[in-house]
């Protein structure tokens, strides 16, 4: 891939303010510290800091925080020709919003390992997600219904649907 194109392309000044975000977020007693933004066309178009224990939202990352603010202003569910830039690696739910929400790149300043270091650790997540159901510490049970199923073939035979 062309990743040396890309990093040439790496605007400092947008990852310098997703760690300031971060910082207010902390400062504020907010959540930890993360922080994000998002830059289309050299305009930052979402922000975020985590708010989860503020908001009391476990989904809150600094990363879904912001990829819901700027798919608000865009009127779009997906981030087409954006830049994400945040403080720390996602984390594997922001990792899973990220691709859902498609940008083009994602710009970091600290990594997991430093995350881990400060008391966010991750790594039994990324363990478990290669587990089978049912070798999970968390409880997963698949109980079939008919009816859950009717659905999927219904949305395939739905002509209007908007694929994402």
């Amino acid at each position: 891939m062309h990743y040396h194109y890309m990093e040439n392309k790496i605007n400092i000044a947008y990852l310098e303010l997703a760690v300031s975000l971060a910082r207010e977020g902390m400062e504020k007693g907010m959540g930890g510290p993360f922080g994000c933004v998002i830059v289309k066309d050299g305009e930052v178009i979402g922000r975020g800091f985590n708010q989860v224990t503020s908001s009391n939202d476990p989904t809150a990352h600094a990363e879904v925080v912001a990829i819901r603010d700027a798919c608000s202003r865009l009127g779009s569910y997906q981030l087409g020709g954006c830049d994400v830039y945040t403080s720390c690696e996602p984390c594997p739910m922001c990792l899973g919003a990220l691709y859902w929400a498609r940008p083009e790149r994602v710009i970091y300043a600290s990594n997991r390992e430093d995350a881990a270091d400060g008391g966010f650790d991750d790594a039994f997540i990324y363990r478990e997600i290669q587990l089978a159901p049912e070798g999970r510490k968390l409880a997963f049970i698949e109980k079939p219904l008919p009816d859950a199923l009717q659905l999927f073939r219904k949305w395939k035979e739905m002509i209007n649907k908007k694929l994402y």
